[in-house]
């Protein structure tokens, strides 16, 4: 905060607003070495949930913000689900105009903060840019930039609220406070529509709260964020289920014109081997929730959650990642990363698997479980395991997996994390037996305007993905309120 505070005096007195835009030549530029973010050490933070990415200083964001071209063509757009003007908010962190920088990033994006700790910049923005591309060095430090601009102006005490248009009155609603319904809910109400959103849980974030542990990403972040959104006049209600608490139905006679279903895919997968519903054996989103959300780590909450000295996680993407440090976190032995291909066909972050390594997890690639076993009191004590071997490319095109005869043996376990994937939230297809739904239990949209086969019900994020990136059901969200705009101007014409 004392960093931030003297920032804006001196920037105020126009002591960093002198730019090296157009003293620097390109050639200079590209000499710069990619930034490097600090990290708490993995010996101590392995025992608590402090955030382990420290954020960059000052001095570090502005010298990485030189490395930008400023290209003609910015590709890194293009790369940019939300379609943030990446270069204009770069330059303005060149140029020492902070604040106006993160301005820039809440034009099209509702979660800078969020988007900058949890987004896979490397396979998106930073992957387009001209430094992958053509130059084959390392890509300007999109993401680390969009945190630090965010991380900047929560601290100013300076939050921008966007510009809202002329209110017209007409209601709308979000089914789900994640990032797709939250992406939504802020484009909408900038085009004065009355939005409200509707979450399940008792508090509101969906995933970003439930799902992603505070080491990656503090609920303090989330919340501020959120608050934004109410200053600019979102409605957001809490404990409320649509699809049983009221249906869709009976909220258009409440005055609702249409809806954003963004209600997740919070329905975990099981691999269906035998002992797999023993005590001790969660769903990885459950084994989350409790942590997360339900605050079972803290001995002050009564929230009951079983994590042993020898845990083992099943899977091997980011939220298996997720689960295996959190397992670290609360006094595990041994953490096993449990995952059927090898290290290199993992879907996590790269930096995930690095900082699982590095925290003291295990990682047993090319096994697979087959069986649990319990004690006498039905607590699960031991799993089979098999080994495997890479064979052929399947359809995802990565290796298949294929076991090796005889290679079965035991290993003692306390409590099993399974995060092998999850499925749509069945309750608003259930509810609504005239949407249409793919055989895996998604909405079915037209990609273009993500609207569902039903009347003014609009779908987005996992409930139509079954399972993305927090940007993309952003993305999504975005597409919908555009979509959802034209929709209703074009009904009040008829």
């Amino acid at each position: 905060m004392t960093e931030v505070s003297e920032y804006l005096k001196n920037e105020r007195e126009q002591e960093w607003r002198l730019s090296l835009r157009g003293k620097m030549k390109n050639k200079e530029r590209t000499q710069i070495q990619r930034v490097s973010m600090s990290e708490q050490d993995p010996g101590k933070r392995n025992t608590d949930f402090t955030e382990v990415n420290c954020g960059l200083s000052i001095e570090e964001a502005r010298m990485e913000a030189r490395r930008c071209l400023d290209c003609v063509n910015p590709t890194c757009i293009s790369g940019c689900p939300v379609g943030i003007n990446i270069p204009k908010f770069i330059k303005k962190i060149e140029e020492g105009d902070l604040l106006e920088s993160a301005r820039v990033l809440k034009e099209t994006n509702t979660l800078p903060a969020v988007c900058g700790r949890v987004c896979p910049q490397e396979i998106q923005c930073e992957q387009a840019c001209f430094y992958t591309q053509k130059l084959k060095k390392a890509p300007v430090a999109i993401g680390h930039l969009e945190r630090f601009v965010a991380d900047f102006e929560q601290n100013s005490g300076e939050m921008s609220v966007p510009v809202i248009t002329k209110k017209n009155g007409i209601k709308v609603a979000s089914i789900g406070s994640g990032p797709a319904g939250l992406a939504f809910a802020a484009d909408m109400v900038k085009m004065g529509y009355d939005v409200t959103v509707f979450e399940a849980l008792h508090e509101i974030g969906g995933v970003l709260k439930y799902g992603i542990p505070e080491f990656r990403l503090p609920n303090q972040i989330v919340d501020a964020e959120i608050d934004v959104l109410e200053k600019m006049g979102v409605k957001f209600v809490k404990n409320f289920i649509v699809g049983a608490t009221a249906s869709i139905d009976e909220l258009r006679k409440e005055g609702y014109e249409a809806f954003m279903v963004g209600s997740g895919a919070g329905l975990p997968n099981f691999m269906n081997i035998p002992g797999e519903n023993f005590i001790g054996i969660y769903s990885s989103n459950e084994y989350l929730t409790r942590v997360n959300l339900m605050n079972a780590a803290d001995p002050e909450y009564d929230t009951p959650v079983i994590s042993g000295k020898r845990v083992a996680v099943i899977g091997g993407g980011n939220t298996a990642m997720d689960a295996v440090r959190t397992s670290k976190r609360l006094g595990a032995e041994r953490s096993m990363i449990i995952y059927r291909r090898s290290i290199e066909e993992m879907p996590a972050r790269n930096e995930e698997i690095i900082h699982a390594q590095e925290e003291g997890v295990e990682f047993m690639n090319l096994h697979n479980p087959l069986e649990y076993y319990a004690d006498e009191k039905g607590r699960v004590c031991k799993m089979k395991l098999q080994k495997m071997e890479l064979g052929e490319p399947d359809a995802s095109g990565r290796r298949r997996p294929l076991p090796l005869e005889g290679s079965e043996f035991i290993i003692e376990v306390d409590t099993v994390v399974v995060s092998v994937g999850v499925s749509p939230n069945p309750l608003i297809p259930s509810s609504m037996k005239e949407l249409d739904v793919s055989r895996w239990g998604t909405i079915k949209v037209d990609p273009d305007s993500m609207h569902s086969s039903v009347e003014g019900v609009f779908a987005g994020g996992d409930i139509v993905r079954g399972g993305a990136t927090v940007i993309l059901a952003m993305g999504d969200g975005r597409k919908a309120a555009s979509s959802m705009d034209q929709y209703l101007k074009a009904r009040s014409l008829d």
